[in-house]
């Protein structure tokens, strides 16, 4: 069985005990690079947009109709000579094949990969009841005979080292193995699981697609053992959810196309295989195949009928979601899942396994967006995870003391900002100039690994009459979206924005009933919060006559366009003056650049050597790219490329004053990279990643400026 630390204290032990674990961290590192690489070369010259729409769009239109294709499936199959069962919940499952076994004189069983059978941990059931079960996955194989659950739901031993398991192999083999060698060890593999595979009495195998029109199964493997597992035996049991039904084979090569290409960068799996009904088996006691079909629900028609989670039900199980995600890169997934892993895990494991095996897991979400922006089948990920986070805290009867404290503030805006103003004017005796000296005795210790920013003397708000773009005859009218700590912490870049604008004839307003745009309580899992400042913020802006709506945050801009019309859907519409908001809602960057076009000749060109840090929000949030790096180019900048300068710098607001170990480990590599180029002035596009790459570089003494790209811009104007 899993282990999951179900309190905060064991959690960040878990966590504390797998970063310092090296192997694991080398060898996620190299998968993480590698297969960004493999999966961008085999995507490229696809569709890859389209195909996810494709998926998608199949997928949503299949969950309503579970049932019903259940029984179109269940009529064919039955027609072919399987016989197909249906079970309710884990128990009943494990306890339908383990009959099944009882029923045939099973002594012996052999396994193909499956993660609907470790979600309902059969192996356990069958061999308490006296059964032989053996994997053949080679992963699986190895994990098994280690005692451990499978670390990605595609590569479940990829924590291990060679060593490891040559160790392992040598202590089944009784004979010394070469941890070198690794075709010797594949060999040893091929040695024992041979004789398990000719003397079983049963194969089970998972499924990928359940093909309703014709009672079709199919396989998708890299290696030969889930076919030698489903013809050998005299028994083969199919073990899948209702979610792995599909329409028609068309259907299931749209999920064909997609997946080998999204889980490992494979243009196409080794074998696929397809699986119709009973066919010849000489030592059957008819000579026929003996095949079972085990359908599981264990929550999921539930689920299908959920407006808001039923979307999970698209996942196609490719563990791209885990193969992106920075905290899975940082501590693997025995830490950061429980039976799935990933993103896709801390969605589906309080539905599967209970709140008690999410509740501390579900926490640890950066928000970053690669999940999202990766998953072949176009779920809303973080999204999700958030509503999780919000559905175990009201089921636990409330929210923490900390959380509602914050949501009180945070929706009321003038509070709020007077709780600031009057902070700013208090923390003297406690600032070293733009930092705060001293930290508070609960962010001591493994908090202090970066300086964190004092309070500015005067907001933006405060100055904006001295700073309004003073134009006539405006050729733009914007509206300015602050944020709070483009508002109350880094003043000075919507003070470099007001003076570019002023230099376009840019009409600039800033609303002075704006307040934070509400991600932190989105954060926090206070829904109804978030909904409130949405609200407000909404209102604020409505009565502007406004071309656009700037902000210098990605993660302000990202969540007002993404999330306010998720957040204000009434019966299923999103109201016309939220959809404005969100549509004239553009970043700094893609405003200067597609919007005002500025141009080489505007600037200096004086050569500094930059390089740059694409926000989570902007790159995938808002899907900008190009344009910072056309502004840097026109701006005649030194530009020193960095490496992964679109890999999430580790702040995400609270979530690293919750999770410091792997907020300081996310910088490190973030800054070594940064480092690497030499470069002298660090430029990005939110004031949130400021906070964490200036705090961070200031802690380290390095000889580097952070600048968002307004105030580069400034500098550089002629």
């Amino acid at each position: 069985m899993i282990e999951t630390p179900e309190t905060d204290k064991a959690f960040k032990k878990q966590i504390k005990t797998s970063l310092e674990k090296d192997f694991l961290r080398k060898t996620l590192n190299n998968f993480f690079t590698s297969y960004r690489q493999s999966r961008g070369n085999v995507f490229a010259d696809l569709d890859l947009e389209g195909m996810r729409e494709d998926v998608a769009c199949m997928k949503d239109a299949g969950i309503p109709n579970l049932s019903e294709l259940f029984d179109e499936f269940k009529k064919n199959a039955e027609a072919a000579g399987s016989i197909v069962h249906v079970a309710r919940d884990a128990e009943e499952a494990n306890c339908i094949i383990a009959q099944i076994a009882k029923e045939n004189q099973v002594k012996s069983i052999v396994k193909s990969k499956s993660m609907t059978a470790e979600e309902t941990f059969l192996n356990d059931h069958l061999e308490k009841d006296g059964y032989e079960v053996v994997e053949t996955d080679l992963g699986e194989w190895i994990i098994q005979m280690r005692h451990e659950g499978p670390s990605h739901m595609v590569m479940p031993a990829i924590h291990l080292s060679r060593y490891q398991v040559g160790d392992l192999f040598s202590d089944v083999t009784a004979k010394k193995q070469d941890p070198e060698n690794i075709e010797g060890l594949v060999k040893v593999a091929r040695k024992e699981l041979r004789p398990k595979f000719i003397g079983a009495d049963m194969g089970i195998s998972g499924c990928n697609f359940a093909i309703a029109d014709s009672g079709v199964i199919g396989l998708v493997t890299n290696e030969g053992n889930a076919r030698l597992t489903t013809t050998l035996p005299r028994v083969h049991v199919a073990l899948m959810g209702f979610d792995k039904l599909v329409q028609d084979y068309s259907s299931a090569v749209k999920i064909l196309k997609i997946l080998p290409r999204n889980a490992t960068g494979q243009a196409l799996t080794s074998y696929v295989t397809w699986i119709k009904g009973t066919n010849e088996c000489a030592t059957a006691p008819e000579e026929k195949k003996i095949q079972h079909m085990v359908f599981i629900d264990n929550g999921r028609l539930e689920l299908a009928k959920d407006p808001i989670f039923s979307q999970a039900l698209r996942c196609i199980r490719c563990g791209a979601c885990a193969n992106v995600c920075p905290i899975y890169r940082m501590v693997g997934g025995h830490t950061f899942g429980h039976v799935y892993i990933g993103a896709i895990g801390l969605i589906l494991t309080p539905f599967f396994h209970g709140k008690e095996k999410a509740r501390e897991i579900v926490k640890c979400c950066l928000n970053c967006q690669s999940c999202k922006a990766v998953c072949p089948s176009k779920i809303d990920l973080p999204f999700l995870i958030k509503n999780v986070y919000a559905k175990i805290q009201d089921e636990d009867g409330g929210k923490p003391f900390k959380t509602r404290m914050t949501s009180m503030l945070l929706k009321n805006r003038r509070l709020f900002h007077t709780a600031l103003k009057t902070a700013s004017k208090m923390q003297g005796p406690a600032t070293d100039g733009p930092y705060i000296r001293h930290l508070p005795t609960f962010l001591m210790g493994e908090h202090n690994f970066r300086r964190l920013p004092a309070i500015a003397d005067r907001s933006l708000r405060d100055d904006w009459k001295y700073v309004k773009p003073k134009v006539k005859n405006p050729k733009i009218k914007v509206a300015l979206f602050g944020g709070c700590a483009g508002d109350f912490i880094y003043p000075e870049h919507g003070k470099a924005f007001a003076k570019l604008c002023e230099a376009y004839n840019i009409s600039v307003d800033y609303p002075m009933d704006q307040t934070c745009c509400g991600l932190p309580t989105m954060m926090m899992a206070q829904m109804d919060t978030a909904k409130e400042i949405a609200l407000q913020n909404v209102k604020a802006f409505k009565s502007g006559d406004y071309d656009y709506i700037v902000t210098l945050c990605a993660s302000c801009g990202s969540h007002i366009k993404e999330n306010f019309p998720k957040l204000l859907t009434k019966k299923g519409a999103v109201p016309a003056d939220v959809q404005a908001m969100a549509d004239k809602l553009i970043d700094f960057s893609s405003f200067m650049n597609d919007v005002v076009k500025v141009k080489a000749e505007d600037f200096m060109n004086l050569g500094r050597k930059v390089t740059y840090h694409y926000p989570c929000h902007l790159i995938r949030g808002l899907g900008v790219e190009e344009a910072p790096m056309a502004l840097l180019e026109k701006a005649g900048v030194d530009f020193k490329a960095c490496d992964e300068s679109q890999v999430c710098c580790g702040f995400s607001g609270s979530f690293s004053v919750d999770f410091p170990m792997i907020s300081k480990t996310m910088l490190d590599h973030k800054l070594d990279n940064v480092s690497a180029t030499g470069a002298t002035t660090l430029v990005t596009d939110c004031p949130g990643c400021t906070l964490q790459l200036k705090g961070g570089i200031k802690a380290r003494g390095m000889n580097v400026t952070v600048k968002h790209m307004a105030e580069v811009l400034l500098e550089e104007k002629k």
